[in-house]
């Protein structure tokens, strides 16, 4: 019988994330959290003689997001050039889990044409104190595993 070992659980703080934004790769050092989702697209099929309702997959859809520190304006300043020129503005996201005491190795996934929902323009809460942080929503069009966990 096989069983897990407890040093292969991966842990998240030792992930890197980066982003490319116009050829250019951002290290996301400030990012605190990212979590992206596929979610499939499903049409109901009555079927003749059946009393439920049967599902076929008819696409997906991605989205995710983004959990930083509010130490940049990479985001906003792409958000303002969206809304003062119309210029839209999609980018790649590469996120590797690796632990070193894991014998599981790494998974490194890529959210390809993400594509930010809202950014926060502007904050601060003088009565916290907490680090500041914003929730970046985004959507994302095609994704690839570039390494497995073993």
């Amino acid at each position: 019988m096989a069983f897990m070992k407890s040093e292969d659980v991966i842990t998240g703080k030792q992930a890197r994330a980066f982003a490319t934004i116009n050829g250019q790769v951002e290290e996301l050092f400030y990012a605190k959290s990212i979590e992206a989702t596929i979610e499939k697209t499903k049409t109901d099929v009555p079927i003749l003689g059946r009393m439920n309702v049967a599902k076929k997959s008819t696409g997906w859809s991605g989205s995710g997001t983004l959990t930083v520190y509010y130490v940049t304006s990479l985001f906003r300043s792409l958000m303002l050039k969206y809304i003062k020129t119309g210029k839209d503005f999609y980018f790649d996201l590469q996120i590797t889990n690796e632990d070193t005491t894991s014998s599981i190795g790494k998974q490194t996934t890529v959210l390809k044409n993400c594509n930010l929902d809202s950014v926060i323009i502007a904050s601060f809460d003088a009565s916290s104190d907490d680090a500041i942080e914003e929730e970046l929503p985004f959507t994302f069009e095609d994704a690839d595993i570039l390494d497995k966990f073993k």
